[in-house]
């Protein structure tokens, strides 16, 4: 039960405005995917190589959570240059839970969660150095 699972992979971007899309000129815009399972470890991998598998410990915040910037979407590996798209970067935000967290967040008798069943800073540099990210 205290193991620290990958709950899931959120990828933001800014897109800016999109003239063929019937916008106003200079709104911007943007999209959020959210990952779990395979998806989200797979692509997580790849955008932890985009960074060199380096990660600043202030990354890392109190609740087993952590994020990271890729300053332009083809640093992935497999990623080609798209002329329409141009140079854009994203975010890349990973939530951690352990198993039986769910209780506190369910819709039909949620209940309070001990403390031991919340994922630290410490538990979530172990789980990022797992995947043989270095924290600095």
């Amino acid at each position: 039960m205290q193991e620290v699972l990958l709950s899931k992979v959120v990828v933001n971007m800014g897109v800016g405005a999109e003239p063929d899309w019937g916008l106003r000129p200079g709104v911007p815009i943007g999209l959020v995917v959210t990952l779990r399972g395979n998806d989200a470890v797979e692509f997580l991998k790849k955008a932890l190589v985009a960074k060199a598998n380096k990660l600043p410990a202030k990354s890392f915040d109190r609740t087993g959570n952590f994020g990271f910037g890729v300053r332009e979407y083809i640093d992935l590996p497999g990623a080609k240059y798209d002329p329409k798209l141009g140079i854009k970067g994203f975010d890349v935000l990973v939530s951690l839970k352990k198993k039986g967290y769910r209780v506190k967040i369910r819709k039909i008798k949620q209940s309070k969660v001990g403390i031991k069943q919340r994922v630290t800073t410490a538990e979530a540099i172990d789980f990022a150095r797992s995947l043989g990210v270095e924290v600095e």
